[in-house]
């Protein structure tokens, strides 16, 4: 975990990201995001809106919904990035 903890302190000291917070710490067997480059806009939410998370949906969620919602995510992912 030294790697992700390493990564997550880099994200947290640039200025790009703001209000970050941690919602799931634990191991995990396989990567849900291997292949994951920064494709989106940091503006965009890939599920909820701006205004959402300003509402504090983040604040009401579990963390099994949190990393069901990553699976998915995940799972998209690598459908769009699957080599025909």
């Amino acid at each position: 975990m030294e790697a992700v903890d390493a990564a997550y302190s880099r994200i947290c000291r640039d200025d790009r990201h703001v209000g970050i917070k941690q919602f799931v710490r634990r191991r995990v067997s396989r990567r849900f995001f291997g292949k994951w480059a920064m494709l989106h806009d940091p503006t965009i939410s890939l599920i909820w809106s701006q205004q959402q998370i300003k509402d504090g949906v983040l604040d009401r969620i579990s963390q099994s919904e949190i990393i069901e919602m990553f699976k998915s995510i995940s799972i998209r992912s690598d459908l769009e990035n699957f080599d025909h």
